[in-house]
């Protein structure tokens, strides 16, 4: 079956009710030839925790919204969750979704591991948008993946406005990549799926030696090779970290 728009497969994404960013995120970076569907995680629970948490568990009933769609991969644009449910539960949930579903289910998180993974680093530095406590989350996850996270700023800012995440700005991020740079990483990654990250990528590709990475970024990348059929390289990662061909799109 070949769709109009998309002859070259179609991703299916799910997003945080709220999200603003992930669906111009991928606008621009999903490949010419590829496209996807966007269905919302929700939630009525009060905290950001508490969402987060409403929205791993019901995952699996999420996938409804594509029905019968043509879905060659699915995606997940939520580290939140991952961070909270833990390591143990999302490779888990991971694999029950995708037997479920019939194509592969990939979240952020697990395509940001994958990114590590085939750059071979060890020490890596974490930009976060989030508050304390998913903060320091976000570090025991990545410690838990086998990573030594030598540092994790947050650029978090609390704000009066609809959402304090979603409502950073992608020079959010700047100070904090700037106090990265020293640290001896070998990647950095701007945590977090509501963070506008694009410009950042564009404007430094890279701190010191280290690549800069971001959950989008990843998990764009890891759904248009699984469409593709291709393995995970470091080439073809680093390819997406100087932007060849998105940057034009940004």
């Amino acid at each position: 079956m070949v769709l109009e728009y998309a002859p070259d497969g179609l991703m299916g994404v799910f997003t945080p009710q709220a999200n603003t960013t992930v669906e111009p995120e991928f606008g621009i970076l999903v490949p010419p030839g590829m496209a996807w569907i966007n269905g919302r995680l929700l939630s009525d629970a009060r905290t950001i925790d508490d969402r987060l948490l409403d929205y791993f568990s019901n995952y699996g009933n999420a996938l409804r919204q594509f029905a019968n769609a043509p879905v060659g991969v699915i995606g997940f644009a939520c580290t939140g969750a991952s961070y909270l449910a833990g390591v143990p539960q999302e490779d888990v949930t991971v694999a029950r979704l995708s037997d479920a579903a019939r194509v592969p289910v990939i979240t952020a998180a697990t395509a940001v591991n994958d990114a590590l993974r085939v750059l071979g680093v060890q020490r890596v530095a974490l930009v976060s948008p989030y508050h304390a406590s998913l903060n320091e989350a976000s570090a025991v996850y990545w410690a838990a993946r086998g990573f030594d996270v030598v540092a994790k700023p947050s650029a978090f800012r609390e704000s009066g406005e609809f959402h304090p995440i979603y409502s950073l700005p992608s020079d959010a991020a700047m100070p904090a990549l700037d106090a990265v740079a020293d640290t001896g990483a070998e990647a950095v990654v701007i945590l977090g799926t509501g963070l506008p990250s694009l410009r950042p990528i564009r404007t430094r590709p890279f701190i010191g030696a280290a690549p800069l990475l971001s959950c989008n970024l990843c998990l764009v990348w890891r759904m248009a090779l699984d469409l593709r059929g291709e393995a995970p390289t470091a080439e073809n990662l680093l390819s997406w970290v100087r932007a060849d061909h998105w940057g034009d799109r940004l």
